[in-house]
């Protein structure tokens, strides 16, 4: 079948420009619009509820090592479960997730975050009925060790284990233990070599 007459063939549409005049008055109107300040508002509650408070509550429990680089957009929820070492540097949009109930997140020093890593200690169950999240969460900690680098969109789940000075790669969901000094990748993770330091 030829594409003109397949209905679901992707169709040619040529992208649409404003103007100069059209931008002004998107601008003005955004300005005048009273739904973008309620916006702004819930906005402000996100970063609050889910930055601002939960990192004093940890830097108040004593659980924030010295030196920390923490992005102004990373998330934490269930912060008195969360221990951070020394000198971490958390990257942009990570977020670190305890368990409501009993899961741990430790992380130790010298810890390096790339953008949108997720560490969670608690993970929803699927098959004791309707709807998931109604569901009991399993819980575990996840303990993360020193001199540790985890790569962009790396995903690390309840009761894994990362050795000292080990390397995640981007993208990998990491579930398990992975020993000391490794370089592991993938979905689901698997070690591809192991680190090499001059001393």
């Amino acid at each position: 079948m030829s594409d003109e007459m397949n209905p679901n063939a992707p169709q040619l549409v040529p992208k649409k420009s404003l103007g100069k005049a059209a931008k002004l008055l998107r601008l003005l109107f955004s300005v005048i619009d009273p739904r973008a300040y309620a916006h702004a508002l819930k906005i402000l509650n996100y970063y609050n509820y889910s930055h601002v408070t939960p990192l004093r509550r940890i830097k108040t429990l004593g659980h924030l090592g010295e030196g920390a680089a923490i992005s102004p957009n990373a998330t934490f929820a269930n912060p008195e479960r969360i221990e951070i070492g020394k000198r971490l540097k958390l990257g942009a949009r990570c977020a670190l997730w305890a368990g409501t109930g009993s899961g741990h997140i430790k992380i130790g020093d010298d810890v390096l975050f790339g953008p949108d890593v997720m560490v969670t200690a608690a993970n929803y169950r699927f098959n004791d009925g309707h709807p998931v999240t109604e569901q009991a969460m399993d819980e575990a900690d996840v303990v993360i060790g020193n001199d540790v680098w985890l790569g962009t969109r790396a995903i690390v789940l309840p009761g894994a284990t990362i050795g000292d000075g080990a390397i995640i790669g981007a993208g990998a969901l990491v579930k398990g233990d992975i020993p000391p000094m490794s370089i592991a990748v993938g979905v689901p993770v698997r070690i591809v070599g192991k680190r090499q330091v001059d001393t």
